[in-house]
């Protein structure tokens, strides 16, 4: 969608018909990447280590303590992870931003051509095209933001990203490792409390999956069902690693 100064420029008609149409996309894209990362890993890796801890005999209070440390040390490295990754796409952007304001400005010819070439992939003719080339450089701020999005395939990343991701992943990762933890709060035998674990995490792994799958676009029931699998199986050789080094 173009921005509301763009739509002031166009024909009546036309701002009549972008007023009248709802867009219906899906634009929250990189918030819930962030919770699925975190989840994801919250759910599988607390998991995984309250099963190896049950398999090698601690106790409800020790699996608990190990599990809280876990959690806690889990969300802080993920959620600085999510940060350090938006920084660098944010610096990214930062430099190429200013390499190609400066070949603007230094080589505007070779840059002119290659805005005609962009539009020619899209089998945009010559003469269709040159106005077009004429008009993004009697514009240097839209030619820049031509540029960064069709020929480097750039967009300009919010400010504010690099702590958002860092809290969102580092909350979602904490609700989704206190799930196995929650049997442990209430049973004091280490059986019951693995079992009950088990099933409520498993549950949650097929909701979640299945929630993701919906999500993204995939089959929700194929999802649910991966990636309750790859939580099994993380938390099966956990377990079985324990019980092998302390049967």
């Amino acid at each position: 969608m173009a921005g509301e100064s763009s739509r002031g420029k166009i024909e009546p008609e036309k701002q009549s018909l972008l007023n009248q149409h709802k867009e219906r996309h899906f634009t929250s894209a990189e918030i819930v990447r962030d919770i699925i990362i975190g989840v994801s890993d919250g759910l599988t890796v607390p998991f995984a280590l309250v099963a190896g801890l049950s398999g090698a005999n601690a106790t409800s209070s020790i699996v608990l303590t190990a599990g809280f440390a876990e959690v806690a040390a889990g969300a802080i490295s993920m959620g600085l992870g999510g940060y350090l990754a938006a920084k660098s796409e944010a610096d990214h952007y930062a430099r190429e931003l200013k390499r190609e304001e400066e070949e603007i400005i230094s080589m505007p010819d070779t840059e002119a051509a290659e805005v005609a070439e962009i539009l020619a992939v899209y089998g945009i003719e010559p003469h269709e095209y040159e106005p077009v080339v004429k008009a993004l450089m009697k514009r240097p701020q839209a030619w820049l933001d031509f540029m960064m999005k069709f020929e480097l395939g750039l967009e300009q990343p919010d400010p504010g990203r690099a702590l958002q991701s860092a809290f969102t992943i580092a909350i979602a990762y904490i609700l989704g490792g206190l799930v196995p933890l929650l049997p442990y709060m209430f049973f004091p035998k280490v059986r019951d409390a693995v079992a009950a674990s088990v099933i409520i995490t498993i549950a949650a792994l097929l909701i979640f999956g299945y929630v993701k799958g919906y999500f993204t676009g995939n089959q929700p029931g194929k999802s649910a069902v991966q990636t309750a699998f790859i939580g099994v199986i993380a938390s099966a050789a956990a377990f079985g690693m324990a019980k092998a080094i302390h049967p």
